[in-house]
């Protein structure tokens, strides 16, 4: 049940990104396990702005 959460919360955040971003593509918001931090970079270098900031605008 917390791993179909935490996929339902990510679909939302990433709906949410793609929404307020649209440069973003699927591939950029592609979660691996392991790899969160590569993936949070690539946004962050396609968006020009910090994770927490991106974590600000979309609360």
């Amino acid at each position: 049940m917390n791993e179909q959460r935490t996929k339902g919360n990510w679909n939302e955040m990433k709906g949410k990104l793609k929404q307020k971003y649209g440069e973003l593509t699927d591939d950029d918001l592609t979660y691996a396990e392991g790899k969160e931090d590569e993936m949070w970079g690539k946004i962050q270098q396609k968006v020009g702005k910090s994770k927490d900031q991106i974590h600000r605008e979309l609360s």
